[in-house]
């Protein structure tokens, strides 16, 4: 019963594994998943403490109580003076406090913007790692598909072997041409387990978790995309980080010029009189003079100084669209390119190389053509395949690369 027990519990293990295993994500939930990432969920929290401290902005100054002697002489039995307390209290002016308020809101929404900026970067790299995941997968299908044709060419050598019509030194290196598809299959397995770490660790997931991926390919038409800095400068998050920032610097110039308003107190003390004196008692308002020249010179140093910062972030925007604009540019260029050299493999260097196989096969079935060409065929198609594959790679790597300097999905 024991042993029974152990066995059931080893397939249901198995079985959950192959389930794990048969895990298949798109493209869509992967990037659905990067939103765990924790660099993201870090920027949530301090847009939360931002938030909260904001909150407490129009909060005034803590009142003054305070308690003693007031113009008591020194005896011991005093017949003047009094015990005096007394209160204070300031009074921010309310433009102050609307000022800062609305200054220390506008910190979480430049916190936002680092947020997308940053959610677009690993998107991008999500992208990148699911994409060099599907052209490796199809590296694999290619190497199975030459497993095949090497492993029907070495069965009908060794065939040919029996009857004398085939040389040794011929089968020994149709097997080394096999042999090597095994290091070379061992290094794109090596690459798929490093890419699914990869993009579990941007999921935030176990990092040992497989999964399958979609091996259907979108090419998108960026070659003919023209740019729209307008677009761009709206839709990038980089540049709305910057006009953020150059709103909450106004912001900071409005709360420097509320300086200038005065804020106001009010004072109240009670006195209980000794040697038999009337109490008495105090009740004054204060107001500060901030435009006096000893004072506003700090304030009006500050907003001028602001005035530069503003002049600086505006100038990094027209040079941050301006750059923009020029990698979209270069980079539609090289797609243009990519896709012609892919067309080309796909409807001359591939199909020459096939008939090129195809030739050297049909000599060796008619016993005019040797071995050894038909290797050198095969693996010449082999190598063009995969060479397609790398430009298809280096493809939609432009591609993710415009899609991440466009901000777009």
């Amino acid at each position: 019963m024991k042993t029974r027990n152990q066995i059931i519990v080893s397939l249901l293990i198995c079985f959950t594994s192959l389930s794990v295993r048969a895990q298949h994500l798109s493209l869509d939930s992967v990037l659905t998943r990067v939103a765990d990432n924790p660099a993201l969920q870090a920027y949530d929290a301090k847009v939360s403490a931002q938030t909260a401290y904001a909150a407490g902005a129009k909060s005034l100054d803590a009142p003054k109580i305070s308690a003693g002697q007031y113009q008591t002489p020194y005896q011991l039995n005093p017949n003047g003076g009094s015990f005096m307390i007394q209160a204070e209290q300031m009074f921010t002016n309310p433009a102050k406090l609307r000022a800062k308020e609305d200054y220390m809101k506008g910190l979480s929404k430049v916190t936002t913007e680092d947020k997308n900026y940053l959610k677009n970067q690993l998107i991008a790299q999500a992208k990148q790692y699911y994409y060099e995941l599907v052209v490796l997968e199809k590296k694999l299908a290619l190497l199975q598909n030459t497993q095949s044709l090497l492993e029907y060419m070495l069965k009908d050598a060794n065939i040919r072997l029996t009857y004398g019509k085939e040389k040794l030194p011929n089968i020994y290196k149709a097997k080394a041409d096999l042999y090597e598809l095994d290091n070379t299959r061992e290094q794109l397995n090596n690459e798929i387990l490093q890419k699914n770490i990869m993009l579990n660790t941007l999921m935030n997931r176990d990092k040992r978790m497989t999964f399958s991926v979609d091996t259907n390919l979108i090419l998108k038409d960026y070659e003919t995309a023209i740019t729209d800095t307008s677009a761009l400068a709206n839709g990038r998050s980089d540049i709305k980080g910057i006009n953020r920032n150059i709103e909450l610097q106004r912001l900071n110039a409005q709360m420097e010029y509320s300086k200038r308003k005065p804020d106001f107190g009010i004072q109240a003390a009670h006195m209980l009189s000794y040697g038999g004196y009337p109490n008495q008692y105090i009740l004054m308002a204060s107001v500060t003079i901030p435009i006096v020249p000893w004072v506003s010179k700090e304030y009006k140093a500050n907003l001028k100084g602001i005035q530069y910062e503003v002049e600086e972030l505006q100038q990094k925007k027209l040079d941050l669209v301006n750059q923009a604009a020029g990698q979209l540019a270069g980079i539609s260029t090289d797609i243009g390119s990519k896709k012609r050299q892919l067309k080309n493999y796909q409807q001359n260097i591939i199909p020459a190389l096939q008939n090129g196989y195809k030739t050297a096969l049909l000599a060796y079935d008619q016993n005019t053509g040797d071995l050894p060409s038909v290797l050198n065929g095969i693996k010449d198609l082999q190598i063009a395949r995969m060479a397609y594959l790398d430009r298809l790679q280096e493809l939609l790597t432009l591609q993710v690369t415009y899609e991440k300097e466009n901000e777009s999905n």
